[in-house]
């Protein structure tokens, strides 16, 4: 489909619709300019319609074998690559970003989905156990015993703003919760609906070319808050994705909470991904690690949730001499398009802030420009004292800006970790001298962040098996998952267990006859 046929239309259950509240038009944040078509937003009607057709499918879709439910993911995979290079220009245009981004970006895309088909064939997610009867066992008999994890149900998914392809309409969270067995509604994200229509008709393409239910997937517009509250709200919605702010992901769990039958959110919102110079590395690497740490952070105008938003330095030379280096590279920067001019005024407020906080100190900014939405880096810092006494300081700024703390010893290193709130990512710049210092923090850091790094930077998430993309509140509202990684799957699953159920009844992963030939705890041994 070429970008000038968008229509424009909700996809409900594989049929269009037409919306009906205020109209959504995409901005291009390089020149301000609106994009057309504009998608009037759904109405509470059209979220009764879609979780309607969503609950309806549920048990033929949830019931699909493995290989009909890799096959439909695999053909979305398909379908989105068909799409060319109409979905490469449509989303530059509405993100800002350039276009070996959102190429990179449509290949984790394809990639994730084909990883989950792997997943959904390997049935390893299933997690079957079988505890066969022991009908002669004194004094008490056991029962026979199966355990097997089901999808929840319908999944109300909100596309991200940072990433609209990876995170949005056939982002993790939707592609998970597909492969779990679990129908899909996406409210799509305002700031890039032409991009949300491109790919939410290749997934109702896939859906129609694989057999699958009608209601498997819908894709709803809304421009305030109606279409997301009633979408959590509903009853036959059972988990929610959400990639997005704090205070939208607070919101989205409050209205979960206070369901009649409370569900799961999975929201991912708020961190600023501490890094952690070690002293040793700093005195040998402060000017290679301080280069580094520009280049993570204006890649991508610092629009990653793992972009590094604070650095722990330990006073002296090497601090010095990282500072200087910062100073001098950050000041090389050209500005970036920011993804929306909101997330470009929030940014500007994120540095005002900063820069008018008297415990802060401006260590470098990059050059300026009049362009419209235009990202310029800055760099400050300020004491471990200071930092400890102002929580203001922890706010994430979402953009290319970072503070330093500098700490007087590494007791103040610790008091830093442990003041932190919960985190995506912390990462150790650190040699082989630095083991032990590193071990008297790394606790303290495992309490506080989903992923680890060392002499690494947090930017870039690599889809794969061992990847956690989570975190302790606020980094997610659910420290025990990912929203990156096969283990996403994991969220729209919960188990049930049978008990002496006739075989003729028993669901095939299960079958003494394995007939799916998916792993089996049998017997507390692993077949």
């Amino acid at each position: 489909m070429e970008a000038q046929h968008l229509k424009g239309t909700l996809l409900i259950a594989g049929q269009e619709a037409q919306g009906t509240q205020a109209a959504i038009q995409a901005i291009n944040p390089a020149t301000n300019e609106k994009m057309e078509p504009a998608y009037l937003g759904g109405s509470k009607e059209h979220v009764n319609q879609a979780a309607a057709a969503a609950w309806q499918a549920f048990d033929q879709y949830r019931q699909t074998d493995p290989e009909t439910r890799a096959s439909f993911l695999e053909a979305i995979a398909d379908e989105i690559l068909a799409l060319g290079d109409t979905l490469v220009q449509r989303a530059v245009a509405e993100s800002g970003l350039p276009q070996g981004r959102i190429e990179g970006e449509r290949g984790r895309t394809m990639g994730q989905l084909r990883m989950f088909a792997g997943v959904v064939r390997a049935g390893k997610y299933l997690d079957v156990r079988i505890d066969p009867a022991m009908p002669e066992r004194a004094p008490l008999p056991r029962n026979d015993l199966r355990l097997q994890y089901i999808p929840l149900g319908p999944v109300a998914v909100f596309g991200a703003s940072n990433f609209p392809l990876a995170f949005s309409v056939a982002g993790g969270d939707t592609a998970s919760a597909l492969a779990a067995g679990c129908p899909v509604i996406v409210k799509a994200h305002s700031a890039h609906p032409g991009t949300a229509e491109l790919i939410g008709r290749a997934i109702t393409t896939a859906a129609e070319k694989t057999g699958m239910p009608a209601g498997v997937f819908s894709l709803i517009y809304g421009s305030g808050r109606e279409v997301g509250s009633a979408l959590v709200e509903h009853p036959s919605i059972k988990a929610v994705g959400f990639t997005g702010s704090r205070s939208g992901g607070v919101a989205l769990m409050n209205i979960a909470a206070a369901r009649k039958e409370p569900i799961p959110v999975y929201a991912e919102m708020s961190s600023i991904n501490p890094v952690f110079l070690m002293p040793n590395k700093l005195a040998t690497q402060a000017e290679a690690v301080g280069k580094g740490f520009v280049g993570s952070l204006v890649m991508g105008a610092g629009q990653f949730c793992t972009n590094p938003g604070l650095v722990v330095t330990l006073n002296g030379e090497g601090s010095d001499t990282f500072i200087n280096t910062v100073a001098s590279e950050v000041a090389q920067q050209g500005t970036q398009t920011m993804l929306t001019p909101g997330i470009y005024q929030a940014y500007c407020e994120g540095v005002d802030k900063l820069a008018s906080n008297s415990g802060v100190e401006l260590v470098g900014k990059g050059s300026d420009s009049d362009a419209p939405n235009q990202c310029q880096a800055h760099v400050f810092k300020t004491s471990a004292e200071a930092f400890l006494a102002d929580t203001s300081m922890e706010d994430e700024v979402f953009g290319s800006t970072s503070l330093i703390i500098q700490c007087a010893n590494l007791d103040e290193y610790k008091a830093v970790a442990e003041h932190l709130e919960g985190q995506l990512t912390a990462t150790i710049q650190m040699t082989d001298e630095d083991v032990e210092a590193v071990r008297g923090l790394l606790p303290v850091l495992e309490r506080k962040a989903g992923r680890i790094l060392c002499n690494a930077y947090p930017t870039g998430v690599e889809v794969c098996h061992a990847m956690v993309h989570g975190g302790p509140f606020p980094a997610t509202s659910d420290s025990r998952t990912t929203s990156v990684g096969s283990a996403a799957i994991d969220r729209f699953v919960r188990p049930v267990c049978y008990q002496d159920l006739p075989v003729a009844l028993q669901p095939a992963a299960i079958q003494d006859a394995n007939p799916l030939n998916v792993p089996q705890l049998l017997d507390g041994k692993v077949q």
